[in-house]
C-alpha cells in the first residue's frame, strides 16, 4: 500500500459518515422509491437466505450506479460491515464489474466509519489492477470523483504534492479550487491558489480576476487589493478588468479618493478607461452626493469618444432626483434621447418619482404616456409613485382612480401603496375611508405597522373621536403590532383636547406599566392640557415649566403641588 494513499485514507476517516455521503442527498427521493434497491437492501439484511438465492433474478440488471446509490443513501441503514461483505461478494459474480467510482464510494464510506483495514484492502485491489506505479493516477482519480467534496482535503493535497513529491494533475487543482469557491470559502480558495502556484501551477489572470471579483462582492476590498498586488509578483500584468474590479470595490465603499488614484494608475499603465470605469465612478460620486464631480466625469468620457449607456444616464438622473434637481434630471433625459440611448423602466420610474415628489403630477402622467409609447408597461413602482404624489397634492379622486386601475390591470398593491393612500385620506380628514382602506390592507394579507395605525388613530382623534382611536389601539395589540410613544402621544393629544385630563393621566400610567417610556413631548402635551383646562391662575406657572419636564416624577410633583395650591385657595 503506498503510504501516501494510506495517509489520505486516515484523513478521510476523520469525516463523519453523514458528511461523507451528504453530496449524494439528491439521490434520496429516487432511492426510497426504487423497488430494485429496496429488494436488494432487504436481501442483504436477511442472513437466513443466501444472496445467491435471494437476488438471483436481480443480478443481471444490477449496475455499478445501483451500488453507489445503495451505499450513499443506505435506506435500510445497513451496517458498514454488511455493505462491505456484499461489495466483496458482488465482485466475485461475473459479468458484474465494479467501476473506479463504485470502489471509491465504498472506500469513502468505510473510512468514514473507521474501517481503515477494509478500505486499505480495496485500495490494494485498485492499485494492483492499475499497475505498480499507479499511486498518483489512483489518487487523481479519487480527487476527480469524490475528493473535492470536502473543504478539508485541499491542504492535504498540497502537502502530498510538496512533501511527498506526489504528482497531481492541474485538473485536480482546478477541481479543488472550484469546490472552495462553491463553498463560498474565498479566503481558502485564495490561500490554496497561492499554494498551487508554489507547486508550479501556471498563473492565470482569469483566476486572479475571479478571486478579486468574489472578494469585492463580499465587501472584502482589502483582500481584493492583496490579490491585485500579488499578480505582478507572479509575472501577470493586471488587465483593465483587474483595475475596474478593484475600482468598483473602492467606489462601493465610498472610498472615492482611492478610485481616482486607480483611474490615474490605469492611464499610467498604458490602459484606457472604458465605459465601465466611468460608470462605477459616476455611481460612487452620485451616491456620495458629489453631483458636480459626477457630471465632470460624464463630460470627460463624452469628450474621449465614449458613449454613455443607459446605466450611466439613469445613475445621474437618480442622483439629480434625489437632490430635488428634477429640471436637470429632465434635461439629462433629453440628452439620453438625443444620443439614441433607450431608457428602461428604471429610468422612467426614477423620473416619475422625482416629478411626483415635486408635485408635478401632470408632467409625470405625460411621461407615463411616453413610456407606454416606447413599449414599456407601468408597474407597481410607477403607479405607487403617481398615487403617492396625487395624495400629497390632495387629489384623492385621481389617487383612487389609479388604485382602481392597478387592480384592473392585476398590479399588486403593496404596503407602500396602501400607506400612501391611507396617509392622503387622513390628511384630507377622510378618516372613515382611511379606516376602510386599513381593513382592506389587512384583508389582502399585508402586515400593517405601527406608523400606519397611528395615522388613522390620529385622524380620528383630530375629529374628536378618541373612542375609535382606543379601539384601534386594542386592535393593534391584538394583531401583535406594538404601539410606540408616538401612538400614545396622539391619543394623549386627543384626550387633552377634550379636557379629559383624568383619562390622560390614566393613559400615562398605562404607558409606564407597559414599558413605553414617555418623552418630553408627552409631558408637554399634558402640561398644555392642564394650562387650558386647569386653574387659570396656574396657567403662567405650568406654562413656564413646558419643555423642562422630562420624567414622570417631576410631572406628578408639579401637577400635585399646583392642584393642592388651587384647592387651598378655594
Amino acid at each position: 500500500m503506498p503510504p501516501q494513499l494510506l495517509q489520505f485514507l486516515r484523513r478521510v476517516s476523520s469525516i463523519s459518515a453523514t458528511s461523507a455521503t451528504r453530496c449524494y442527498s439528491s439521490f434520496n427521493n429516487q432511492q426510497h422509491t426504487d423497488p430494485l434497491l429496496t429488494t436488494l437492501s432487504e436481501a442483504i439484511a436477511n442472513n437466513s437466505i443466501p444472496l445467491e438465492t435471494s437476488i438471483r433474478t436481480l443480478l443481471p440488471s444490477l449496475k455499478p450506479s445501483h451500488i453507489i446509490h445503495l451505499i450513499t443513501t443506505n435506506p435500510h441503514s445497513l451496517s458498514p460491515h454488511a455493505l462491505f461483505s456484499f461489495f466483496q461478494w458482488l465482485s466475485t459474480r461475473p459479468p458484474f464489474r465494479h467501476t473506479l467510482q463504485s470502489y471509491f464510494t465504498i472506500i469513502t464510506h468505510l473510512s468514514a466509519h473507521q474501517m481503515i483495514p477494509q478500505a486499505q484492502s480495496l485500495l490494494h485491489i485498485i492499485v494492483s489492477q492499475k499497475g505498480k506505479h499507479s499511486a498518483s493516477s489512483v489518487f487523481q482519480a479519487f480527487v476527480q470523483t469524490q475528493g473535492t467534496q470536502h473543504e478539508s482535503h485541499h491542504d492535504f493535497l498540497i502537502r502530498l504534492a510538496k512533501e511527498k513529491n506526489f504528482r497531481v494533475c492541474f485538473e485536480c487543482y482546478d477541481r479543488v479550487f472550484e469546490c472552495l469557491l462553491k463553498l463560498n470559502n474565498n479566503v481558502g480558495a485564495w490561500g490554496f491558489y497561492l499554494e498551487v502556484l508554489g507547486c508550479g501551477y501556471p498563473p492565470n489572470i482569469y483566476v486572479f480576476n475571479k478571486l478579486m471579483h468574489r472578494f469585492v462582492k463580499e465587501g472584502m476590498v482589502c483582500d481584493a487589493n492583496k490579490v491585485f498586488d500579488e499578480m505582478t509578483k507572479w509575472g501577470v500584468k493586471p488587465s483593465l478588468v483587474s483595475f475596474n474590479t478593484l475600482l468598483n470595490g473602492y467606489c462601493k465603499l465610498g472610498k472615492l479618493s482611492e478610485g481616482f488614484r486607480l483611474k490615474k494608475v490605469i492611464v499610467e499603465s498604458g490602459l484606457v478607461p472604458d465605459v465601465f470605469t466611468y460608470s462605477v465612478m459616476i455611481n460612487g460620486l452620485c451616491k456620495g452626493g458629489k453631483l458636480g464631480d459626477a457630471h465632470q466625469l460624464f463630460d470627460e468620457m463624452c469628450k474621449r469618444g465614449l458613449n454613455p449607456n443607459d446605466v450611466i444616464f439613469t445613475t445621474l438622473i437618480n442622483g439629480l432626483c434625489r437632490n430635488a434637481k428634477v429640471d436637470l434630471a429632465m434635461q439629462m433625459y433629453g440628452k439620453m434621447v438625443v444620443r439614441g440611448v433607450k431608457a428602461d423602466l428604471i429610468t422612467f420610474n426614477t423620473l416619475i418619482n422625482g416629478l411626483c415628489k415635486s408635485g408635478r403630477i401632470t408632467e409625470a402622467r405625460y411621461l407615463i404616456d411616453e413610456m407606454t409609447r416606447v413599449g414599456l408597461k407601468a408597474d407597481k413602482v410607477t403607479y405607487t409613485s403617481l398615487l403617492d404624489g396625487c395624495c400629497k397634492e390632495g387629489n384623492l379622486d385621481m389617487a383612487l382612480g389609479i388604485k382602481e386601475k392597478m387592480v384592473n390591470e392585476g398590479v399588486e398593491l403593496d404596503n407602500v401603496t396602501f400607506t400612501a393612500l391611507i396617509s392622503g385620506l387622513c390628511r384630507e380628514g377622510l378618516v372613515i375611508e382611511a379606516e376602510k382602506t386599513l381593513r382592506e390592507m389587512r384583508k389582502s394579507g399585508l402586515k400593517t405597522d405601527a406608523a400606519t395605525y397611528t395615522m388613522v388613530i390620529d385622524g380620528f382623534c383630530k375629529k374628536g373621536d378618541v373612542k375609535t382611536g382606543f379601539h384601534l389601539l386594542k386592535e393593534m395589540r391584538r394583531d401583535g403590532v406594538i404601539p410606540g410613544v408616538i401612538t400614545y402621544n396622539v391619543l394623549m393629544i386627543g384626550l387633552c383636547r377634550l379636557g379629559q385630563l383624568k383619562n390622560a393621566n390614566k393613559l400615562l400610567r398605562s404607558m409606564l406599566d407597559l414599558g413605553v417610556l414617555p418623552d418630553d413631548i408627552t409631558y408637554n402635551i399634558l402640561l398644555d392640557g392642564h394650562c387650558k383646562y386647569g386653574d387659570p391662575e396656574l396657567f403662567e406657572k405650568l406654562s413656564s415649566e413646558k419643555g423642562l419636564i422630562s420624567d414622570y416624577a417631576s410631572y406628578i410633583s408639579l401637577v400635585e403641588v399646583s392642584t393642592k395650591h388651587y384647592y387651598y385657595k378655594r
